[in-house]
């Protein structure tokens, strides 16, 4: 055999004997080589297992009191529990009731529902719910407690009335936050919401109210009830939806919630309205020198008018906005001022007579016709709104007259007169105000002007004299006047004076 042949027989031995421990090496790889499963907590390594649905069907099976505390069928690992496959030649495995028993130390075990965001301007937070229905079911009972369940099925249903003569219609409604749901798997340490009634406590009074009961003593009438405890009547029949009108009788002994409304949820509704508004007739005074002396009579007798308007406005969480659209569609009745005759005066003066300023006296209406009443003195949000707001009559711009003659005591123009919230830093709440003291004990005050105000301070004015203009400023969210009467340094309802 030639030395080549050597070479070559050597060659071909080599590689045949390599194949065959490769060949060899490559089964004991197959047969040596694992599947198991790497458990992480909290990124940290807790166990190396065999089977990752044995540990979940533990997890799922231990958690008896989860499933009856929750009513639920199914309980899920930790949020931050990752099993990750691994191939090892490691034939040993931890003991998933091992790996359990970490697990549970934790104690953070998920289950399976819905986690819906609320995003507003200023705040965002998250409710949790294992049914979507807990959810909407809770947010239809935010609505129905600003707006009744007819007007809402209605608008739901398509299904709302034509206005023949007065009425209105639902034109949008929504909720002013942003609003998302997405299912997610929710840890049992997380406040979970599997009431309806429960959540919608929540969504109307916060998470930690200050619930406050009173017990109803006899002569206790709803009215009487809310203002006693800072309440509007609105506001009241929110936090005791059993009750489905100021008139309810209440009985003697029953338990009504008093405590103040906070909502988590802004609930809007755009309305279009027509109503028929009262024009509150004006006193006047002539004099007869034919009369004897100390002569007074009411010659002619006075008489509210009617006016019908159509209105777009919309109402936030129960509170209607303070400006609106408003158009006069007719005058159904029209108003007759008071015409009281009197005689000469002692001293024999022809000058025109004036009546001293009081609630019998000749007080003018503050703004232009074609007003609307958007907010009336009591109670709101805990505060008490101390006078009238009065939208329409042209809204922004529009004239604002002296009720009565008197002097000016307080001017403050200094507020810009569009835009919202400036507060302190601009007068108060208040904004551009005017006040007039009448004499007699009676004050009154104008509130969110035009910057442009007509009058300064000592300044004499007469009933009706302009005395500025229409605005949006201080804390104000639309065009109007805010007008109060004070009597004795006492607030007293700016329409007593006028009826």
């Amino acid at each position: 055999m030639n030395s080549k042949s050597i070479i070559m027989t050597i060659l071909i031995t080599l590689i045949g004997g390599l194949i065959l421990f490769i060949s060899n090496m490559s089964d004991q790889i197959l047969v040596r080589a694992n599947t198991k499963y790497q458990v992480y907590l909290r990124g940290e390594k807790i166990g190396l297992i065999d089977d990752d649905t044995a540990l979940y069907d533990l997890i799922d099976a231990s958690q008896t009191s989860i499933k009856d505390e929750y009513d639920v069928e199914n309980v899920y690992p930790p949020t931050d529990l990752k099993l990750v496959e691994v191939n090892t030649y490691d034939t040993t495995s931890d003991d998933i009731h091992e790996v359990y028993d970490k697990i549970e130390e934790v104690d953070d075990f998920t289950l399976r529902g819905y986690v819906i965001t609320v995003k507003g301007e200023e705040e965002e937070y998250t409710i949790n719910v294992l049914d979507q229905e807990v959810f909407s079911n809770a947010a239809k009972r935010v609505v129905n407690a600003f707006l009744e369940e007819d007007e809402y099925d209605n608008y739901i249903n398509n299904s709302q009335e034509e206005i023949v003569e007065t009425g209105r219609i639902i034109e949008n409604m929504y909720f002013e936050e942003d609003v998302t749901i997405k299912e997610a798997y929710i840890s049992v340490h997380d406040k979970i919401y599997t009431d309806e009634a429960e959540l919608s406590q929540f969504l109307l009074f916060g998470s930690n109210p200050d619930t406050e009961y009173y017990t109803v003593e006899l002569g206790d009438t709803i009215a009487t009830i809310a203002d006693d405890n800072q309440l509007n009547v609105d506001e009241f029949l929110i936090a005791n939806p059993n009750y489905k009108s100021e008139d309810t009788i209440l009985r003697v002994g029953d338990e009504v919630n008093v405590t103040l409304i906070d909502p988590q949820i802004t609930f809007v509704y755009e309305l279009y309205e027509v109503s028929d508004e009262v024009v509150y007739y004006e006193r006047e005074t002539v004099r007869d020198n034919s009369k004897p002396v100390g002569y007074s009579e009411v010659t002619t007798a006075g008489r509210n008018g009617i006016e019908r308007y159509r209105e777009t406005y919309t109402v936030t969480n129960g509170v209607r906005s303070q400006e609106a659209d408003v158009e006069l569609l007719a005058t159904i009745q029209e108003v007759q001022n008071q015409i009281t005759t009197v005689g000469p005066s002692r001293g024999g003066s022809t000058s025109d007579y004036r009546d001293p300023v009081n609630l019998n006296g000749a007080w003018a209406w503050p703004t232009n016709r074609g007003y609307v009443i958007t907010s009336y003195r009591g109670w709101r949000w805990g505060r008490m709104h101390q006078g009238i707001d009065i939208s329409g009559a042209g809204n922004f711009g529009s004239s604002i007259y002296a009720a009565a003659g008197g002097t000016v005591t307080y001017v403050n123009n200094t507020c810009p007169s569009q835009g919202r919230g400036y507060g302190d830093s601009c007068g108060g709440a208040m904004g551009n105000e005017v006040v007039i003291d009448h004499g007699n004990g009676y004050v009154t005050r104008y509130g969110h002007l035009h910057q442009t105000v007509l009058v300064r301070v000592g300044q004499t004015v007469s009933r009706g004299d302009r005395i500025g203009y229409m605005g949006n400023s201080g804390s104000s969210t639309g065009a109007h006047l805010h007008f109060e009467v004070l009597y004795n340094g006492s607030n007293i309802n700016p329409l007593g004076i006028y009826q």
